[in-house]
């Protein structure tokens, strides 16, 4: 795997792990069009840790006062009170990835799954459509929705369902504010993210795709997924996410199509 290939990736993976549009499911997609027979995960995982880079720039605020109230056990504080959530929501997460991780690997070789999964993400996002205003008024997560939003997150390993508009939807679908739906997906990214490379990272697997290679692909992911994260934020707000849907029903229809033609 080269440098440009890396690259390559990294600007896919920016754009589309905070647009709800599947980033594993493009990454097998183009991988597979690259002529990767297997998926590589780790190179996956090094990109995420790019995008994790992202979320930890734009959210430096809501870090900073999360580690400092909960330093303190103040969790009537509302940022400690945000990453006691952020907590019992990486629970679920945490479950789904070591029990059904083996199974739901496999879907990384099948590009027809990711575009049957892709197709079923633009339903998710569709559904903001009939949220009514005003519905979304929740300004504290509470037990039940981060542990929906953990679920959530936790099937969304499944290559072509979206992390993001999983959980942002199943926030939002819970009464949550739309900003604090969007800022709770992307700090329970961050335990996940970070376990999911402890479980992928190997020597074998760096030797494979080159230290240098790598570096660029997360340099990559890092600067396009930044200036994404900032163009999401911006449309959950206005109550647009289901402009992702067509996207997501056409890349996903042209992806079954396609394979089962045999281009």
């Amino acid at each position: 795997m080269n440098i440009f290939e890396t690259i390559f990736l990294g600007i896919i993976q920016g754009l589309t792990e905070f647009l709800p549009v599947s980033s594993s499911g493009h990454l097998v997609f183009f991988q597979n069009i690259l002529g990767f027979k297997e998926p590589e995960l780790l190179l996956d995982c090094s990109l995420h840790v790019g995008t994790l880079l992202a979320v930890c720039i734009y959210f430096k605020s809501d870090l900073k006062k999360i580690i400092s109230e909960t330093w303190r056990f103040d969790f009537k504080k509302p940022h400690a009170n945000l990453g006691l959530w952020v907590v019992v929501g990486s629970i679920p997460t945490g479950i789904i990835g070591l029990i059904f991780k083996t199974p739901l690997e496999r879907f990384f070789g099948s590009v027809i799954m990711v575009g049957l999964m892709l197709v079923a993400t633009g339903v998710i996002v569709s559904l903001t459509k009939m949220i009514p205003k005003g519905y979304g008024s929740r300004i504290q997560v509470g037990v039940l929705a981060a542990l929906a939003v953990g679920t959530a997150q936790g099937l969304a390993i499944i290559p072509g369902i979206s992390r993001s508009g999983a959980t942002i939807v199943c926030g939002l679908l819970l009464g949550l504010d739309r900003e604090l739906a969007a800022r709770f997906s992307f700090l329970l990214s961050i335990p996940a993210i970070i376990g999911a490379v402890a479980i992928q990272w190997n020597i074998e697997a760096l030797q494979r795709v080159g230290l240098v290679p790598l570096l660029f692909g997360f340099s990559a992911s890092a600067l396009v997924g930044l200036l994404a994260l900032k163009l999401l934020m911006s449309m959950v707000r206005r109550g647009h996410l289901y402009y992702f849907a067509p996207y997501c029903w056409a890349v996903g229809l042209f992806i079954i199509f396609t394979n089962i033609l045999g281009f």
